[in-house]
């Protein structure tokens, strides 16, 4: 097993590291220990309310893959409202921390360390749902690892599941510059977050943390329209966007937006 990363390390011209596989290195220790700080698990659970425990039930949905787990957040969230959850990351530190956060609240995570590129690898059957969250599906630099995650995705889901996966709106980053309600995602207090550099390839995130440690993360800019492309051409067939969790909204205002894919055809019945 390979050792613990302690420091992040971008090489020497930080805006060029743009590969896939850098999460592993972006996402050690000393950061994953204050994510939490940076969601704030009360204010997050306020900010998106039922909306994503409401659709999984209107869908009949009961056996859901949180496919970018985190630090369990959603996990949890989706246990306790009743559902058979298996909680994936690529990240060990992330994993570890879920299972800790879980522990804690009572419950016993069901966890899978997974690259989404080789998912059914490591993954035991299908399911009803897959959530892909956390703008998580930006760390993905090459399309041809968009379309190699999103197929495995679809292989992993029944043959009426529900892909939900969100991105931040980096369509309004790209256009108009970088701007952020801080309200539905990243909820934490006295902690700075925002854009060190941005181009058509690549958005460097900076995080500050009020005991001035500093975070950076290295993330692809996907457009919506792409990702619904994306989407469609791997045979995901009706796609829903939601804007900061509503269905109606001016594509520059949202800070995130979710889509949400069926496998099954519109008029095929549940």
């Amino acid at each position: 097993m390979d050792a613990p990363v302690k420091e992040q390390y971008f090489g020497p011209r930080p805006e060029e590291c743009r590969d896939t596989g850098h999460y592993r290195q972006e996402y050690i220790g000393n950061f994953v220990n204050k994510w939490d700080q940076l969601i704030d698990w009360n204010s997050r659970a306020r900010s998106e309310g039922e909306f994503f425990i409401d659709l999984l039930r209107e869908r009949g949905v009961r056996r859901i893959l949180d496919a970018a787990t985190g630090t369990g957040f959603h996990s949890v969230r989706l246990i306790e409202a009743g559902f058979d959850v298996t909680s994936a990351d690529g990240s060990p530190e992330m994993l570890a921390k879920a299972f800790e956060n879980g522990r804690h609240r009572g419950h016993i995570l069901r966890t899978c360390q997974a690259d989404w590129r080789w998912l059914t690898r490591n993954i035991q059957g299908q399911y009803d749902a897959i959530i892909c969250l956390g703008n998580s599906f930006t760390h993905l630099f090459d399309e041809r690892d968009r379309r190699k995650a999103l197929a495995e995705f679809y292989a992993a889901l029944t043959h009426d599941g529900l892909l939900i996966l969100d991105q931040r709106n980096y369509d309004a980053i790209l256009d108009h510059g970088y701007s952020s309600k801080h309200t539905y995602y990243y909820c934490g207090n006295d902690i700075a977050v925002y854009p060190a550099h941005v181009d058509s390839g690549l958005a460097r995130f900076r995080y500050a943390f009020p005991d001035q440690s500093v975070f950076h993360l290295n993330m692809f800019p996907l457009r919506k329209a792409y990702v619904q492309r994306l989407m469609r051409e791997v045979g995901f067939q009706d796609i829903h966007t939601y804007g900061d969790f509503q269905e109606t909204y001016s594509d520059s205002k949202p800070d995130f937006f979710i889509h949400c894919a069926d496998k099954r055809y519109g008029g095929e019945q549940p």
